[in-house]
C-alpha cells in the first residue's frame, strides 16, 4: 500500500515537472517572465526619470504609455534579453558579446515597432558614429554589452531573490492574479495610448500643415473620425495637446522629407516638463 502511494507521488511530481518544462523559456517560467516585464518596466521608469533629471535638470514624464509608472521598453527588453543571455553566462566576455548583439537587435526592433505602431521616434542616433538608420549605434551597442554583464551577474539575481521572498510571503495564486491584472492594465493602456497618439498626431499634422512620412497610411483615416463632433470633443478633453506633450515630452515625428520633427518645437507655448530644478550649463 505504501509503495503504491509513493509510486503515485513520484508520478505526480514527474507530471508537474513536465508541465513546468512546457511552460518555460530557457528554463524561466512564463509567470516569472511576466513578473520581469512588470518589474523592469517600473525600474526603467525610475532610471529614465533620474536620467532626465541629471541631464536636463527637470522632472518630466518618461513613461511609455499614458497611465501608470511603466516604461515598457525596458520591460520588453528584459523579457527578451534575460532568457537569451542564459546561453552566454559562461563568463563576462561571452556575456558582453551576447549583450552587444542581442541588445542591439532588441533596440533596433523596438525602435522600428515604435514607428510602425505609434508612428513616433523614441530615439534618434543619426548624429552618432556607426549608426544604422539612427536606431542603433556602436556606442550604445557597447553599453548593452556592459549592461548584460551587470544585469546577469548582479541585478537580476537580486530581482529573483525578491521575487522568491514575495512567493514565500504571499500565496502563488494571489501573485498570479495580481500579475495578470497588471498585464491586462498595461494592455489596455497600450491600446488607449496608441489611439490617443494617432489622434494627437492627426491634430498636429492638420493644424500645423505638416506632412508626415506615414501621412498617407493613417492620417486620413483618423481625420475621418474628427468629423464626428463627439469623438473630436472626447479626444480634445481627454487627450489634449498639453496632456500628450506632458506625457511624452521627447517624442519626435518624421516628416515626409525625412527630417525629424520635435513636437515640443511645434507646441512652444506648452511646458513639456513638470518641474525644473536646475539648468545644466550646456543648456544655459
Amino acid at each position: 500500500m505504501e509503495e503504491t502511494i509513493e509510486k503515485e507521488e513520484r508520478i505526480e511530481k514527474t507530471e508537474e515537472k513536465q508541465v513546468k518544462k512546457r511552460f518555460t523559456i530557457m528554463g524561466i517560467t512564463i509567470w516569472r517572465l511576466l513578473a520581469y516585464f512588470i518589474i523592469y518596466s517600473v525600474v526603467g521608469f525610475v532610471l529614465e526619470t533620474l536620467f532626465g533629471l541629471i541631464t536636463k535638470g527637470v522632472i518630466e514624464s518618461r513613461k511609455s504609455f499614458l497611465y501608470g509608472p511603466f516604461c515598457g521598453i525596458y520591460g520588453l527588453g528584459a523579457v527578451i534579453m534575460i532568457p537569451l543571455l542564459q546561453c552566454f553566462k559562461k563568463n563576462n566576455y561571452t556575456l558582453f558579446f551576447g549583450g552587444f548583439v542581442i541588445g542591439s537587435i532588441v533596440e533596433y526592433l523596438i525602435s522600428l515597432l515604435g514607428e510602425i505602431i505609434f508612428h513616433i521616434k523614441w530615439w534618434d542616433y543619426s548624429d552618432m558614429a556607426f549608426n544604422i538608420e539612427g536606431r542603433i549605434c556602436i556606442a550604445f551597442s557597447f553599453f548593452w554589452g556592459i549592461l548584460a554583464i551587470y544585469l546577469m551577474s548582479h541585478f537580476n539575481p537580486i530581482v529573483d531573490r525578491v521575487s522568491d521572498k514575495m512567493k514565500a510571503k504571499f500565496s502563488v495564486k494571489f501573485l498570479k492574479v495580481a500579475c495578470v491584472c497588471v498585464i491586462l492594465f498595461l494592455f489596455v493602456d497600450f491600446l488607449v495610448s496608441s489611439f490617443a497618439l494617432k489622434m494627437f498626431f492627426t491634430r498636429i499634422a492638420m493644424k500645423h500643415n505638416i506632412e508626415l512620412a506615414t501621412y498617407d497610411e493613417y492620417i486620413f483615416e483618423c481625420a475621418e473620425l474628427y468629423k464626428n463632433e463627439d469623438i473630436k470633443n472626447f479626444t480634445m478633453r481627454h487627450f489634449s495637446d498639453e496632456k500628450m506633450l506632458r506625457t511624452f515630452p521627447n517624442i519626435k515625428l518624421t516628416g515626409k522629407d525625412g527630417n525629424v520633427i520635435w513636437v515640443c518645437d511645434i507646441l512652444k507655448d506648452i511646458q513639456p516638463y513638470y518641474v525644473r530644478l536646475f539648468t545644466p550649463k550646456r543648456l544655459q
